[in-house]
């Protein structure tokens, strides 16, 4: 019997944003209908249900990265995460020190770490190596007697390389230098535990993991050596005063369910789409044969791929690739022309990088997409080969 066609365009764009889970929706939607209190309403039950989901979200989230709940802070994103958390430390202290950064952190980390700089800072930005990885070592040889904190992401955003985050953190608690990773890529498939990693601050979002758009969470570590940490939105209180205005309960709640739902099926979405993702990998050597995977195979997303097709613009790849949504950098700098940072980071050549693609499934990606998308990059790189040989 013949299989029922894919569906187009397909999806493959998941470390850019992932669809909603039908299950997340449905909680959210009935905190929309039955629980629209303000949580700081603390005089009548409608503020007082709507704190409760909030709490219990607040535990949820704790629950996927090993933390305690009060240990979690609601932002509007990662974005606003990754900002509280470098801007935050860098405000406790009393005068400017020496940073440590990835060379390839995402832009809602560099930009904050250049203002600092501005602002009289020294930072030391770390290389990664021809596989995409940030040794913990080269960690501990630019840490300085003060060093206000480290900043390397658990999982790249276009490469889709896992740092050894446990390693980095524990030089840095050797050190007593605080450490923060920014996981956004990483929670829904890498098994970070923030005790164990030595992690003090951590930000995620929730539309990395089938949650909803507009909420976040930064973990901020409690207890001994105390961690300094300024608000950096003020106005309101909310948040044990590190991140004012009236919370987005149904967000929140989004959020909550999207991590319960990520810890379950961790283990199991990890080898499904490692199996698809490596069965793609397989299918494009054989029908192209000259394809580069950019950083290393392992230890890597189980769903991502970053390719370059040599001799082939990434912009006309994209430009014939109508039946898939692929993407060609993270998306925060697709709109550029240039080339990869982060690829000329590995040492990928300038024109190598121009032809590159970032392919990332997901929870609903299935195999037959999987083998539509695989044949329809070999027919289009196939053809833009034939039709614009290399000079």
């Amino acid at each position: 019997m013949k299989s029922a066609p894919v569906k187009t365009p397909v999806y493959l764009d998941h470390n850019a944003t992932t669809p909603c889970d039908p299950r997340v929706l449905e909680v959210m939607n009935r905190v929309h209908r039955e629980h629209f209190g303000n949580p700081a309403s603390f005089g009548h039950a409608f503020g007082w249900s709507a704190a409760a989901l909030v709490e219990k979200a607040r535990g949820q989230v704790a629950g996927l990265i090993g933390a305690e709940p009060h240990e979690i802070v609601f932002t509007s994103g990662a974005t606003e995460a990754d900002n509280l958390a470098v801007l935050g430390v860098a405000a406790a202290c009393a005068e400017p020190g020496h940073l440590v950064c990835s060379v390839f952190e995402h832009e809602a980390v560099l930009e904050p770490v250049a203002g600092l700089e501005a602002r009289g800072w020294r930072v030391t930005r770390l290389p990664a190596d021809g596989r995409g990885l940030v040794e913990p070592a080269l960690v501990g040889n630019a840490l300085q007697p003060d060093t206000r904190f480290v900043a390397v992401m658990a999982a790249q955003n276009e490469i889709g390389t896992i740092q050894p985050v446990a390693g980095i953190g524990r030089i840095c608690r050797e050190k007593g230098v605080p450490f923060f990773t920014d996981a956004v890529q990483a929670v829904a498939y890498g098994n970070i535990d923030v005790r164990r990693d030595a992690i003090d601050l951590l930000s995620l979002s929730g539309h990395k993991i089938h949650g909803p758009k507009g909420v976040g969470a930064l973990f901020v570590r409690a207890g001994r050596p105390h961690l300094g940490l300024v608000a950096r939105q003020l106005g309101g209180g909310q948040e044990r005063g590190l991140r004012a205005g009236t919370l987005n309960v149904p967000g929140i709640v989004g959020l909550g369910e999207a991590c319960v739902l990520a810890a379950e099926c961790r283990q199991e979405e990890t080898v499904r789409l490692g199996g698809l993702r490596d069965g793609l990998w397989k299918k494009l050597r054989a029908g192209l044969g000259d394809v580069v995977l950019n950083g290393a195979a392992e230890p890597r997303l189980p769903h991502n791929l970053n390719l370059s097709f040599p001799g082939v613009p990434a912009h006309a790849l994209l430009g014939r690739l109508t039946r898939l949504a692929v993407s060609s950098s993270s998306a925060c700098t697709s709109g550029s022309s240039e080339p990869s940072a982060v690829l000329l980071a590995l040492g990928v050549e300038p024109d190598l990088a121009r032809s590159s693609l970032r392919i990332s499934l997901g929870r609903f990606t299935t195999g037959a997409e999987v083998d539509f998308a695989a044949e329809e990059i070999v027919a289009v790189v196939r053809e833009l080969r034939r039709t614009n040989p290399p000079a």
